[in-house]
C-alpha cells in the first residue's frame, strides 16, 4: 500500500484521516523530516508498528535532530528565507490557496522555514510540486526525494533549510501544522524581495 509522506519535520504525526464512514483511523503516516520513523518502522506509528491514535502528537523537542541527515550537493544557494518566499510565490502562480511561510527556527534545529499551500485536487498538487521543483532546480536548488507524490494529497519537498508542504484541504485541516506551530512567526512572503531572474511572470 502506498504511503503518505511523513509529518513535517518535528511536526505532527498522526494516523491518516479516517475514511468516509469508517470508525477507525487510517494508519498511513504523514510527511516529515525530523519526525522520521527509524529503520523498520511502519506507517503512522512507532518502530514496532503500533499506529498512533488520531490526535496524538510527538513532542517537537523529541524530533529536533536526525543524525543521518545530509545536505544535497549544491543545495541552498539562496538564503533560506528568500527561498521559502520564492517557493510561496511559485505556489501562488499555480493558484495555490492560503499560502503561509512559517519561521520555525525557534522550534526546530533542522529546518528554518515551512511553506504550506493548499491545492484543491491531485492534479493541482502535482502542478505546484512540479513547478516548484523545476523552477528551483533551474536556480541550482535540489531537494531530497519527494514524499507523498504517489498519493497526491500531501506532498513534501525537502530543501533541507526549507520544507515545502502542498496539501489538499482535508489533509491540511486534519494535520493542523499551522496550529502546531501557532506561536511561530509568519513571514509576509509577498513583501520579501526575490532574485529578479527567479520571480517568474
Amino acid at each position: 500500500m502506498a504511503q503518505a509522506p511523513r509529518a513535517g519535520r518535528g511536526g505532527a504525526r498522526r494516523a491518516g484521516p479516517p475514511a468516509a464512514g469508517a470508525g477507525a483511523a487510517d494508519t498511513r503516516s504523514a510527511p516529515g523530516r525530523g519526525g522520521r520513523a527509524g529503520a523498520g518502522s511502519r506507517p503512522g506509528g512507532h518502530a514496532g508498528g503500533t499506529p498512533r491514535r488520531a490526535g496524538q502528537r510527538i513532542r517537537p523537542s523529541a524530533l529536533e535532530f536526525h543524525p543521518s541527515r545530509t545536505r544535497p550537493h549544491g543545495a541552498i544557494l539562496i538564503e533560506p528565507k528568500t527561498l521559502a518566499c520564492l517557493a510561496a510565490r511559485i505556489a501562488d502562480e499555480k493558484k495555490g490557496q492560503d499560502i503561509q511561510v512559517i519561521d520555525v527556527r525557534e522550534r526546530l534545529r533542522v529546518v528554518d522555514y515551512f511553506v504550506i499551500a493548499t491545492a484543491t485536487s491531485r492534479p493541482q498538487v502535482r502542478a505546484i510540486q512540479n513547478e516548484v521543483h523545476v523552477r528551483l532546480k533551474a536556480l541550482g536548488e535540489t531537494h531530497l526525494p519527494i514524499e507523498g507524490a504517489d498519493l497526491g494529497w500531501w506532498v513534501l519537498l525537502d530543501y533541507v533549510d526549507v520544507v515545502v508542504h502542498v496539501m489538499q484541504p482535508e489533509a491540511r485541516a486534519y494535520y493542523e501544522l499551522e496550529q502546531l506551530y501557532g506561536d511561530s512567526e509568519r513571514v509576509d512572503w509577498r513583501a520579501v524581495d526575490v532574485p529578479a531572474h527567479a520571480a517568474g511572470n
